[in-house]
Formats: C-alpha cells, sequence, structure tokens
C-alpha cells in the first residue's frame, strides 16, 4: 500500500510557552509543577488571552502510577489550572509522551474540532530510590523478553554505542565530548537541573577535596576528569555518569492555536509546519543498533510536510537521554552521514554557535529529563530560541526553522516536528 504524503488540513501555531525549572523537588507533586509551568505559559502569551478560551487539554505522561502511585492524571492537571470541566487526555508513550501530546494537540486543531488546546508534560521521578526508578523505566522496554535479560537502559544504549564504535571507529571520548557540549550550554539554562559546566563540577570537587584537606586529584583537564573512574563512575560500558540523563522532576506547557487566530495572541506565533511520528520493534529484534528507524521514518514525514530539508534546520533539540542517543540522532535526522555524527560534535559543528546548534537548551544530559515532559520541553526551547528569547544560550542568526526530536525506549516511538517563524 502507497501512502500520499500527509498533510494538515488547517495550520497550527504555538502562541504561549512555559516550563518549570527541571530538577529534584522534595514535597511538590507534578501538579505543583505543572501549576508552574502553565502559570509561565499564560504570561508568555503577548497579548494576553482568557484562560477560559482553553477548550482542550493533552497531557504527556509516561508513569504517574509507578512514579507517585497516581493514575488519572490529566483531569487533576484540568482542575488544578481551573480549566475543568475541558476535556483532559493524558498521553503515554514512554520518553515519548510528551512529543506525543504535541502531535495530538496539532491533530485535534488541525481537525477543526477545536481552535484552542493546551499541551502539557508532566514526570515526577525522585520521590522513588533510584533502583526503583530504574524499574519503572525498565517497564517501557519489552519485559517479556529484555527485562529477564537482565537489560536496563543504560545496557540498552550502551549496546547501541558498542555497536556503533564497532562500526565506525568512535571512542568513548566521542561521547564524553558531547556531555561537555550539553553541560557548556546547560550552565546557560537557568531551568536546567545541571547548570553547570563539567569545568565547574571538576573544579567544585577539587575545592571540596582541599577543605577537607584530602590529595587532590591529579586532573589536567576535563577530559582526565572525565575518565575518572571514581568521578565518573561506569554504569555500561562505554556509557559513564556524565553520559547518562539524569532521574528527574518537571513539567512544561504549550498553547496551540489555529493558524487564523495566531496573531490575536501575538505578533511572532511560531507556526509547525511539519509532524511525523513512527513505531519500530524492540530493541532485540533490530539488524542494527546504530540508527532508529522510527526516528528517520518520523523525520521524513516532518520533513515531507513542511516541504524543508534536514538543510534547512537551523537549530535542533534532540533526545540525548544518553549521549550516544544525541550522535545516532543527527544522523538519523539528515544532518551528518551515517558515522559522521561522532565527528560532526567532536568538530564543534553541533555546539551553542556552530552551523547546526543541537540542544542549546543543554539538553536531557544538563537540562533534565523529567520524561513526561521532555518533549514538551524541547518545544518550549525552540519556541524561545526563533523568538530570540533565549538570553545567553541565543543561537547565532536569528533562526527561523528549529526542529525537536523525542524518543520513547529504545526507539520503538519517535516523535519529530518541524517549527518556523515567518
Amino acid at each position: 500500500m502507497t501512502h500520499k504524503p500527509h498533510t494538515l488540513a488547517r495550520g497550527v501555531a504555538i502562541v504561549g510557552a512555559g516550563m518549570s525549572k527541571f530538577g529534584a523537588f522534595p514535597g511538590k507533586a507534578t501538579r505543583d509543577l505543572f501549576v508552574d509551568a502553565y502559570q509561565e505559559m499564560i504570561t508568555s502569551v503577548d497579548k494576553g488571552f482568557d484562560p477560559k478560551d482553553i477548550e482542550a487539554l493533552f497531557i504527556g505522561n509516561y508513569s504517574s502510577d509507578l512514579f507517585e502511585n497516581q493514575g488519572h492524571t490529566a483531569p487533576i492537571m484540568a482542575d488544578w489550572t481551573g480549566l475543568a470541566p475541558r476535556a483532559a487526555t493524558r498521553i503515554e508513550n514512554a520518553c515519548a509522551s510528551g512529543g506525543t501530546a504535541i502531535r495530538q494537540g496539532i491533530l485535534a486543531i488541525a481537525s477543526g474540532l477545536y481552535d484552542i488546546v493546551l499541551v502539557g508534560g508532566i514526570e515526577k521521578m525522585t520521590d522513588l530510590a533510584t533502583d526503583r526508578v530504574t524499574d519503572t523505566l525498565a517497564t517501557a522496554s519489552d519485559t517479556l523478553y529484555e527485562t529477564p535479560a537482565g537489560f536496563t537502559f543504560p545496557g540498552f544504549y550502551a549496546a547501541m554505542a558498542t555497536a556503533y564504535m564497532h562500526r565506525y571507529d568512535a571512542t568513548p571520548e566521542s561521547f564524553m565530548r558531547v556531555g561537555l557540549k550539553n553541560h557548556e550550554n546547560g550552565a546557560l539554562n537557568e531551568k536546567a537541573q545541571f547548570g553547570a559546566t563539567i569545568r565547574s563540577i571538576m573544579d567544585k570537587k577539587l575545592a571540596a577535596a582541599q577543605a577537607k584537606g584530602k590529595p587532590l586529584p591529579g586532573w589536567a583537564d576535563e577530559m582526565a576528569f572525565l575518565h575518572d573512574d571514581r568521578s565518573n563512575p561506569v554504569i555500561a560500558w562505554p556509557m559513564r555518569l556524565f553520559d547518562c540523563s539524569p532521574i528527574s522532576d518537571g513539567a512544561a506547557a504549550l498553547l496551540l492555536v489555529s493558524e487564523d487566530l495566531a496573531r490575536q495572541f501575538t505578533d511572532t506565533p511560531i507556526y509547525i509546519t511539519g509532524s511525523g511520528q513512527a513505531s519500530d520493534v524492540a530493541l532485540h529484534d533490530r539488524g542494527d543498533y546504530t540508527r532508529l528507524c522510527a526516528a528517520q521514518l518520523a523525520a521524513q514525514e516532518a520533513y515531507r510536510m513542511s516541504g524543508l530539508t534536514p538543510a534547512d534546520i537551523q537549530l535542533a533539540e534532540v533526545h540525548d537521554c544518553f549521549t550516544i542517543a544525541e550522535v545516532i540522532a543527527t544522523e538519523d535526522l539528515g544532518f551528518f552521514p551515517a558515522g559522521h555524527g561522532f565527528r560532526a560534535a567532536e568538530e564543534g559543528l553541533t555546539s551553542r554557535l556552530g552551523p547546526k546548534p543541537i540542544n542549546a537548551s543543554g539538553g536531557l544530559k544538563s537540562k533534565g529529563h523529567p520524561v513526561g515532559a521532555s518533549g514538551t520541553g524541547q518545544a518550549v526551547e525552540i519556541w524561545k530560541q526563533l523568538r530570540g528569547q533565549a538570553g545567553t544560550r541565543q543561537v547565532n542568526g536569528s533562526p527561523r526553522v528549529g526542529l525537536t526530536h523525542n524518543v520513547g525506549g529504545t526507539g520503538q516511538t519517535a516523535v519529530v516536528h518541524i517549527y518556523e517563524r515567518r
């Protein structure tokens, strides 16, 4: 069966965006974090609006059931934002829950069913001990085959990393450089969980050792620090601690409206001109661990819908749950040929001031990865960057076209969106 290129029946724009700080917040529930994001979203709408005009909510959330012992979270978000009795729907697609929620909001408006919708992403992970968080995240894998074999997500992505290294001669240092870059970016993001460079983290540890009268580690530079098994232990070789995104709490919110209404809210709407989603088999059934087929297909769909190509994308927020994931993403999205993503990072092409900025926010690695909120948080960053409101982390060149890439599990779900300022 041949599918014709998909188009939207009418255009969709983002006219407001907000997010909570990402991090660990004892005593705060998901609803509290979502209220923070929602209130910032309201104040971001340049011309103001009446929240009562919101017609429906789509909330991305992976597993409040296991993380907080709370199911049926979407109507709770509607209640706490004063939006009940509007229709509220929770979207679950593992770590791609937020990106999928955006897509559902797009489709709801494009269909003509609604004109104004609120899209959110939420997760509260840090109330559980690390081993229980690991077990909860493992439910996004194939629990019949993969979990009994002992795989956790660091192990999955370590398998991808070793396959990539074997095929393309990358090294563990190749991935370390991605982490260095994203921490440099995250240090400029006031909402980031780890708003610190690797150098500043290293210096803090040196100062602490000196204050306690302990022997000072002999780190010559950041790479020496990242090779230190005590400061940066191996989690699943070649992935070390600083190759892994953190356990996080956070929320993000977006106001989506039909294109014909957009300028009633702002003179600078950001239009979503491409949207793609695809799925894949579980990792154990794939023949190639060096790419995510679902991400490639989702990107192709988004490019066709927008009429753009990878060369047109001026910046992107990609799903770097592990550093290898960013490298593979830049290839799956067509930014670089297969096997060249790690070289592009080493050469500075993906740095914030490079020709193809990737994860100017700090990415999941530094900004944080509250899994249900990660996809919506990516869209908040692109919205700010395309409007020139990203502050000290603003990329060069007054960009007009951006992309988000959100992955669920080991790549069984991938969602790609393209955004434009006109």
